[in-house]
């Protein structure tokens, strides 16, 4: 019997079929907002399960640990999971079960979920994800956002939720031109937020999240309440100084602060090579990525691994299928290299404190790359309404822990809501 895969097609007929692009709304009008579904056409799934079979696998590391990269048996193991038991069209009705829509910014499409409360007064929220992520990440908390009441909150604090994929990122349109920087994207979020009503919002993320959310805030425009990050840019300019030049710590750091100089020392030394590639050559790191699955889940797997507050066993904090959603969406929609140039757009370092006078609140989780000590946190942001640090979850918060996620981002905008 011919050997099967996820999409009951039998291997030998699938090289036949031509790779196609994902599904795209009805063309708008200027400045309308119109309904968007996913819809992938069958063709493109039996192309990738044809190439996760055709796989050509490397040599064992030569290491029993993760320190050059994601491992081969995890990877041979995830890569059967994604071609004998993991479903694309599950993830693609997750999607469609929550509204969705795209609107033209600026010359460029954005998809975005829009999911209003059950309950009066909800503050307005746009949460952003980042990389490796995407809306994926931000799909748990959006009922214990909305509707707090049936997640054991208060009414008084639900929010209206406003959840974008970020320009070359999942359905959001690719750029074919440069100037798609963290600035133009909060710029745009704003306008987004402006064209579906909101003339008084908040803002959350993490990763370039966060990123975005600080430029916001920088920006400061009119009805932009405050913010919110789980991955503050908080290190002060001295000490930015001293890591980059690879120096030891100063002598009177606290015992936090001590902390957070050898986390992102350790990072910057060991951790950093992925963002050097994407800021310096995301086009050609990418042309692998865009070619070969495996190559695109080995480049996010090694990321999930360190990322996520689980010793470097993912699978504690995620499972396979909600790793495969995040990476089969950046295989359906072509966006391995136009997500990294985001990364070559900036080239920037994202830890570096801002100069925020908003009200901003913080919230530490310890599995984050760095965590960041009040300190810090308080000569970044001028009006830190709210600091706390959590005991479990890491970068990917909202995905890991979204119960507690929610608890935080409540908490953090409570102050800023009208009684």
């Amino acid at each position: 019997m011919p050997r099967r895969g996820f999409l009951g097609t039998s291997i030998a007929a699938l090289a036949a079929i031509p790779l196609t692009g994902h599904a795209e709304a009805a063309p708008e009008t200027a400045g309308s907002i119109r309904p968007f579904k996913v819809s992938i056409p069958q063709g493109q799934l039996a192309d990738l399960q044809r190439r996760l079979v055709a796989t050509r696998w490397p040599a064992k590391e030569t290491v029993s640990d993760q320190s050059q990269g994601a491992r081969l048996a995890k990877l041979r193991a995830l890569t059967e999971h994604w071609i004998t038991k993991y479903d694309w069209r599950k993830a693609e009705s997750r999607l469609n079960s929550y509204p969705q829509f795209k609107t033209r910014i600026d010359g460029l499409d954005i998809h975005f979920l829009h999911v209003r409360s059950p309950h009066r007064d909800a503050l307005p929220l746009i949460i952003t994800h980042g990389w490796p992520g995407s809306i994926f990440e931000l799909l748990k908390v959006i009922g214990p956002l909305t509707d707090p009441t049936a997640h054991g909150g208060k009414a008084s604090d639900a929010f209206q939720l406003v959840i974008p994929s970020m320009p070359g990122y999942g359905f959001s349109e690719i750029p074919t031109t440069p100037g798609w920087n963290p600035d133009r994207i909060a710029r745009a979020w704003h306008e987004l937020m402006r064209r579906l009503g909101y003339h008084e919002y908040v803002s959350q993320g993490g990763d370039w999240g966060a990123v975005i959310s600080d430029k916001l805030a920088a920006q400061a425009p009119p009805g932009l309440l405050g913010i919110h990050v789980n991955m503050p840019a908080t290190v002060p300019p001295d000490i930015a100084k001293i890591l980059n030049n690879g120096d030891p710590a100063p002598k009177n750091l606290a015992p936090d602060e001590q902390r957070a100089f050898d986390a992102l020392d350790a990072f910057y030394r060991k951790n950093a090579g992925y963002s050097a590639m994407m800021v310096t050559r995301p086009q050609t790191v990418g042309y692998g990525l865009f070619d070969s699955p495996v190559g695109l889940a080995a480049w996010m797997y090694d990321k999930f691994a360190q990322w996520t507050y689980s010793g470097g066993e993912p699978e504690r904090s995620l499972t396979r299928d909600e790793m495969l959603d995040d990476i089969t969406l950046y295989w359906l929609t072509g966006t391995a290299i136009s997500s990294a140039q985001l990364y070559w757009e900036n080239n920037a370092n994202n830890f570096n404190a801002v100069d925020i006078s908003i009200p901003a609140g913080v919230t530490v989780f310890p599995g984050e790359i760095y965590r960041a000590p009040r300190s810090w946190a308080e000569r970044a942001y001028h009006k830190l309404i709210y600091f706390n640090e959590v005991d479990k979850g890491g970068h990917f918060a909202a995905w890991e822990e979204p119960e507690l996620f929610s608890r935080e981002v409540r908490a953090a905008f409570r102050p800023l809501r009208k009684h």
